[in-house]
């Protein structure tokens, strides 16, 4: 292992920054490098294929797709090998250096390539108008357990770098893969704080994303401090001041923070919204009120803290666990081909296969499928707080039922290029969604302004099947929503149908004569192109009722202009 030194000053950045786009209006893209170009159909030339250079050659792909950053699964330099015999590691949850990128991932082979290319990625989506996260991980390193390789850290200073157990000859494994950073020893947070301000100075990050940040919290003999000093130490710093701190708040120890990371700055991965979203959907008993407080910002979570929404980051799907073709097709896990005989992976997956279990020609069967996938994007994206979706889902990308992929350097887990043609409707249905319709009325109040910062502004209130009658019972399975931003302004109203049958909803009244009529801009359970429409092409809606199709989501709106 060598190192490279790099003179900062040799690279022209042409003036780039990091965005510093507001939290209020991002869409995060999660994303695998390798996996986004390396598939033969991505139309990327073979030698940069998985490559930060391959990704540039897609930029204009996520600009149509509309999404602000791109957060990418770990590009630190990481061991390949650490996986099943036979297999690799392909996710790159095993850093050896927190300070370089993966020379897998650069399409130059000499010593300053990784480092240029990446910084050219960088640039050219910042040109974009994209954010580049990156998800890193300071709770463990690739030298594992005390059966592992001695690489860098074991040798330097074991007792500093990682939580022993009582005997010294064992590692605490907070992490699941067999040692845990000593992160709030003094060493180990200058180095940590080191790495965080090496990539936002000299590589123009504008954001990380913390795997099992929990880990983060604990001592040096793994206890849960109050006050962890490495977590304000990044809080605080005032060259990460305005860069975005996204907590996966929770380890593999059962330590769970979601709603109480310690920080004033930090957003969190909602894994409950993930959870009561999937239940809603699959029509578990007892899950409307669960899923109403994740709609408006899981206030039942995160209301204590008097925080703005966007502390929740809102996602159902994300690398680790189904995708979103997988989750309304698949019952059950099925991890056979990571050699680990089906035992790794969740079995809590709260997953529902329409019918079948597994890819199917039946044509009911595929339309459910394809509504589900549009409902769940449909809540993801207009729910209050930051929402995140994965690479693929807008196309129903399927690894074939594997929830746990992180060994599959294949097809299973990269981007299939055909599928944009396979699933146009899906695809459509996503890019529109997925611009969120800035409004571009003459009210200055909503100028400018997303439908979730209207919803965020308006009043609001529950209704049921029936007006101002919402049905909180555990066998509930249709809620309503509306919101009015000011008098005549404009009014959105949101129908959540999870019942299997259509069910005839109430509207609100409406003052037809001063031209305020309920107008339909998405109703999930209509093909393309009626599913959703351009918001000025939203149709009228005659009457004061609405038939809501099985298992679908609407969205309607109306002005007094």
């Amino acid at each position: 292992m060598k190192s490279v030194v790099v003179d900062p000053g040799l690279y022209d950045w042409k003036g780039d920054t990091p965005l510093c786009r507001l939290s209020s209006r991002s869409i995060i893209y999660e994303m695998h490098v390798k996996g986004f170009t390396c598939h033969p159909n991505s139309g990327v030339d073979a030698e940069i294929r998985g490559t930060f250079r391959g990704l540039i050659e897609k930029i204009p792909y996520l600009q149509d797709l509309g999404i602000t950053a791109v957060e990418l699964l770990p590009i630190f330099q990481f061991d390949p090998q650490d996986g099943p015999k036979g297999l690799v590691n392909y996710w790159g949850y095993s850093p050896i250096s927190f300070f370089a990128p993966h020379q897998d991932y650069s399409s130059r082979k000499d010593p300053l390539g990784p480092i240029d290319e990446f910084r050219d990625m960088v640039k050219a989506l910042h040109t974009a108008g994209i954010e580049v996260i990156l998800d890193v991980v300071f709770n463990h390193t690739s030298e594992g357990g005390e059966g592992g390789p001695t690489a860098c850290f074991r040798g330097i200073d074991n007792n500093a770098y990682y939580i022993l157990e009582a005997n010294r000859a064992c590692y605490a494994n907070y992490s699941g893969t067999g040692n845990t950073l000593n992160a709030n020893h003094p060493i180990v947070r200058r180095m940590i704080l080191d790495s965080l301000r090496y990539w936002v100075q000299e590589m123009h990050v504008d954001g990380f994303r913390f795997d099992l940040a929990s880990i983060l919290s604990r001592g040096s003999a793994g206890q849960v401090l109050a006050q962890p000093p490495v977590l304000w130490d990044i809080e605080s710093d005032p060259v990460l001041a305005g860069t975005k701190l996204i907590a996966e708040a929770w380890d593999a120890a059962g330590l769970y923070q979601v709603g109480s990371f310690i920080g004033d700055s930090w957003k969190e991965w909602n894994g409950r919204f993930r959870d009561d979203v999937r239940d809603f959907f699959r029509s578990e008993v007892g899950s409307v009120r669960r899923f109403a407080d994740r709609v408006l910002g899981s206030s039942e979570i995160y209301g204590h803290e008097n925080r703005e929404a966007e502390q929740s980051v809102n996602f159902v799907t994300s690398h680790d666990g189904f995708t979103l073709n997988d989750l309304v097709s698949y019952n059950q896990k099925h991890n056979e081909n990571n050699r680990e005989e089906n035992r790794d992976g969740a079995n809590d997956n709260r997953s529902w296969n329409c019918g079948l279990e597994g890819p199917t020609d039946q044509a009911g069967i595929e339309e459910l499928r394809n509504r589900q996938a549009k409902n769940f994007l449909t809540v993801t994206l207009l729910s209050l707080g930051m929402p995140m979706f994965v690479m693929g889902d807008e196309v129903r990308r399927t690894q074939l039922g594997n929830n746990n992929a992180y060994c599959q350097d294949n097809e299973v887990s990269w981007f299939d290029w055909s599928l944009i043609q396979k699933h146009a409707d899906l695809h459509r249905f996503a890019k529109t969604l997925v611009s969120r319709e800035t409004l571009r009325g003459t009210d200055p109040e909503t100028q400018g302004m997303s439908l979730t910062e209207i919803i965020k502004k308006c009043v609001k209130g529950w209704h049921g099947i029936r007006l101002n009658e919402p049905d909180w019972s555990d066998h509930s399975h249709c809620i309503a929503l509306s919101a009015e931003l000011s008098k005549g302004a404009l009014r959105v109203h949101l129908i959540f149908n999870a019942y299997w049958e259509p069910l005839d909803v109430e509207l609100p009244a409406t003052e037809a004569e001063c031209g305020d009529q309920w107008r339909r801009w998405i109703d999930t359970s209509l093909q393309s192109p009626e599913d959703i429409t351009k918001w000025q092409d939203a149709p009228l809606i005659p009457g004061f009722t609405y038939q809501v199709g099985p298992r679908s989501v609407v969205v309607l709106w109306a002005t007094g202009e």
